[in-house]
């Protein structure tokens, strides 16, 4: 997956990178409380970024090709 307004090492928002999944910004502010999100940095105190390729990696490490399909990670609380 690739979006052409962003490159693989840019930093994004936490808006930014919840719309990138489709998903609301508190989502993401549980997954870093609970674990299993996307790795994301903290740049300092309240600042909080995602890097674009480490949402491509957490996209791709869950895709399914039917709902058999055992998840290798763990899902997402």
């Amino acid at each position: 997956m690739t979006h052409p307004a962003y490159t693989q090492d840019q930093l994004l928002t936490e808006t930014d990178a919840a719309k990138l999944l489709s998903i609301s910004p508190r989502t993401l502010r549980n997954w870093r409380v609970l674990g299993g999100g996307p790795h994301y940095v903290k740049v300092s105190g309240r600042c909080v970024r995602y890097c674009y390729a480490d949402l491509n990696t957490f996209i791709n490490q869950r895709r399914q090709t039917s709902t058999s399909t055992s998840v290798s990670v763990p899902p997402v609380s």
